[in-house]
């Protein structure tokens, strides 16, 4: 059986993930739990990540390699951020050690763009960046990493030029559960998706995304008017922002390269049918496969030599 080499973690601020790996390059244990930033702030950084190291028998003379909320402000040890303009290999070799520990344990550094007219940061989704694009690509590539809030890079040659942060999880989270509209979806959870509303809003939002908050309350209106099902709002309201976050992220993007999705289970499903219907060539990568490529690259650009890389 291959000997562990190292341990990595992608500790998020309401989740906490966690894969032992061999000197091979597999998963020989793997720990997932609901321990991000919010409760290790309160529990202890240290005495969690001990308990599912414990939980796997790991041994306790290999590193730890950690991405994600624990090295924000608030989180175990800050990290800061590499600023952009930046090559992928910048975030290797911008890794923090945390002191105090028995074991060596290192947490990436998040991106900033310093721009005065377009701030943006992120901080977890830089590890799944290196994952999905080589350090040594070449030309233009655009990547999108959805979720609570969406991220859209600009990659260059290896280099990240910049990137937008869109709200769009949250904001379907808000206007579902929070706005007026959420009468309108009352009830679509025990319902079929509706796909076809979904394409249809899409396609309105992205041409015309201008339109975003008037083509929201339709689903509202639809329903008073036309009998829009309450599946039908649901998919409305989710095409809207979707279709709304995907062209204002090609006006700064562009729209020659092909876009790489990295995304995982229901967020890979609806942006592919988000690209697909606006005939978008795109490829998709796996979050979780990509957090780990990410993870180990920076495993073995911090501890391990090029003979022993797998």
């Amino acid at each position: 059986m291959t000997k562990p080499a190292y341990v990595a973690v992608d500790w998020g601020t309401s989740s906490f993930r966690l894969w032992l790996i061999g000197e091979d390059g597999n998963i020989l244990a793997e720990r997932r739990s609901g321990e991000g930033m919010t409760v290790a702030a309160q529990t202890g950084f240290a005495k969690v990540l001990q308990a599912h190291l414990d939980a796997i028998s790991a041994p306790s003379d290999i590193p730890v390699i950690v991405c994600g909320m624990a090295g924000a402000r608030q989180g175990w040890v800050e990290a800061g951020y590499i600023d952009t303009p930046a090559s992928l290999a910048a975030i290797l070799t911008g890794a923090v050690a945390v002191p105090g520990q028995s074991r060596d344990v290192r947490i990436l550094p998040g991106l900033a763009q310093r721009s005065t007219q377009a701030p943006d940061v992120m901080r977890g989704e830089e590890t799944q960046l290196l994952g999905a694009i080589a350090a040594d690509a070449k030309g233009e590539q655009i990547v999108c990493m959805p979720g609570t809030h969406s991220k859209w890079v600009r990659v260059l040659d290896g280099e990240v030029t910049g990137f937008s942060t869109f709200m769009t999880g949250e904001l379907f989270d808000v206007i579902t559960r929070h706005s007026i509209l959420s009468h309108a979806v009352a009830g679509s959870a025990d319902m079929p998706a509706d796909t076809k509303a979904f394409e249809t809003a899409l396609k309105a939002a992205f041409e015309k995304p201008a339109l975003a908050t008037n083509l929201l309350f339709t689903a509202r209106s639809g329903q008073l008017l036309h009998g829009l099902t309450s599946a039908g709002a649901q998919a409305l309201i989710s095409g809207t922002l979707i279709g709304t976050e995907i062209a204002g992220a090609l006006s700064s993007a562009g729209r020659g390269a092909a876009i790489t999705l990295v995304a995982s289970g229901r967020l890979q499903a609806l942006y592919e049918d988000a690209f697909r219907s606006l005939s978008l060539p795109y490829q998709t990568i796996d979050a979780d496969a990509a957090v780990r490529r990410g993870l180990s690259a920076a495993a073995n650009a911090i501890w391990f030599t090029n003979e022993s890389k797998s």
